[in-house]
């Protein structure tokens, strides 16, 4: 990892990487999308004949599939399971909206239907790594939101088969379609439909660079997430920042792939060098050391500021995905942090917490869209409709107000449809 003050840093390219024109990845998915949109499930097998090296005879997860998988899980592991589901569900049933209606004035009534997205697909990366976690974190909220339908998508290894661990948690979280199609293609079965998936309203779940371009091509068909880059971690450490935690938990980022972006931010040179030297030992015990040291070689940094009040304004500037105070009273502190997907506090709160088991979402803004996004939710699985409702006494207190406006605006024939109204004969007979 890089040392340098926090005016060298600002002088570096910002961190962002999600939202940059890719005219390599667009040229490889917007033809996938047009096979998809033109040949349904024909491009579907072919597709995963070409990119995932397997030919499939069904693009579905079968029951006796989910029931081998359940079978060859640990006890230990369906425990753990049970444990994320159920801290997941008890803190996003904080979450939960109702729809309301208030009566501001006689014969008036507005309010707010909340109402759930009837389809959503749920996009689950295969790879370097299988993810089971997160099939909990984007189906619970979905499930409490009230949504009908969820249908996962994910690719299948090199003999068809979808990872057990992913297939385990699905089962846990409750959702009994599973989908062997990854990559640019599942997005667009999804957000289109073919002959065997039916087009979802949202599609949510991370994935790698064809899927994010995917998914922001298609946006405005159906509604997305967010456009997820490399994950981030980014912590802030003072003198009582335990120096081999905070190590582990920058090595904990790294290890998701080569482009993590691993930030420490201290006002202390002896932390940053005693959180470095940390780093260098625990890394040599780990088993993705090669990604690891790729992360950190290209996007780690040690930030070394003049005052904790820089450090904090540094963080606010990054604005991360994970953000941890590992300083001294980190809940006072929390006041001066605007820009963060998920703030941990203390040196017993590692990230790994919010990555499983504590019970907020992992699907957090990435960067540095923080500064106007937020963790996913109950709230991105509902739609919301305003209600009004006007009795023919109401209507005519409101009617000179509102007719001034449209004539302001030369809308003259919404300024007739509260005059036809306010005319002897033309009210009508009931509300």
């Amino acid at each position: 990892m890089k040392k340098m003050t926090a005016s060298e840093f600002r002088q570096l390219p910002s961190i962002s990487s999600g939202q940059n024109h890719n005219q390599n990845v667009d040229e490889t998915v917007l033809p996938i999308i047009s096979d998809v949109q033109k040949n349904g499930d024909d491009a579907l097998f072919r597709l995963t004949e070409k990119l995932d090296g397997v030919s499939l005879s069904t693009l579905y997860v079968t029951e006796e599939e989910f029931q081998q998988a359940e079978s060859s899980m640990s006890d230990s592991f369906q425990t753990a399971l049970k444990t994320a589901r159920q801290n997941l569900e008890t803190f996003h049933a904080g979450q939960l909206e109702k729809s309301w209606f208030m009566n501001p004035h006689n014969g008036m009534t507005l309010g707010q239907k909340v109402t759930p997205i009837k389809r959503v697909g749920v996009y689950i990366p295969g790879g370097k790594a299988s993810y089971p976690s997160s099939v909990l974190m984007n189906i619970i909220p979905a499930k409490l939101a009230g949504v009908e339908k969820i249908t996962i998508t994910t690719p299948p290894d090199d003999q068809g088969n979808i990872n057990p661990h992913v297939l385990a948690a699905a089962k846990e979280a409750g959702v009994d379609t599973v989908c062997k199609v990854g990559g640019a293609q599942a997005i667009a079965a999804l957000a289109y439909g073919t002959e065997s998936i039916e087009p979802v309203s949202k599609i949510v779940g991370p994935g790698n660079a064809y899927v994010a371009r995917t998914k922001k091509w298609v946006y405005g068909d159906v509604d997305i997430d967010m456009i997820a880059g490399p994950s981030e971690i980014c912590i802030v450490a003072d003198e009582t920042a335990n120096p081999a935690f905070a190590a582990a938990d920058l090595l904990s980022q790294a290890e998701h792939d080569e482009q993590a972006k691993p930030l420490l931010v201290t006002p202390d040179w002896d932390v940053a060098d005693a959180i470095q030297k940390e780093i260098s030992n625990q890394m040599e015990k780990l088993d993705r050391k090669a990604i690891i040291r790729e992360s950190l070689n290209q996007n780690g940094h040690i930030i070394v500021t003049e005052t904790l009040a820089e450090a904090l304004d540094t963080a606010n500037r990054i604005a991360p995905e994970h953000l941890q105070l590992m300083i001294r009273d980190p809940f006072a502190n929390m006041a001066s942090i605007v820009n963060a997907g998920a703030i941990f506090l203390g040196n017993y709160s590692p990230e790994a917490l919010g990555d499983y088991t504590a019970g907020p979402n992992h699907t957090l803004p990435t960067s540095g869209t923080a500064m106007f996004s937020s963790p996913l939710g109950v709230y991105d699985f509902v739609k919301k409709s305003s209600i009004i409702h006007y009795d023919k006494n109401a209507l005519s207190q409101a009617s000179q107000a509102t007719m001034s406006l449209a004539e302001a605006e030369g809308l003259t024939a919404h300024a007739r449809a509260i005059q036809i109204r306010k005319d002897e004969g033309n009210a009508p007979t009931n509300d």
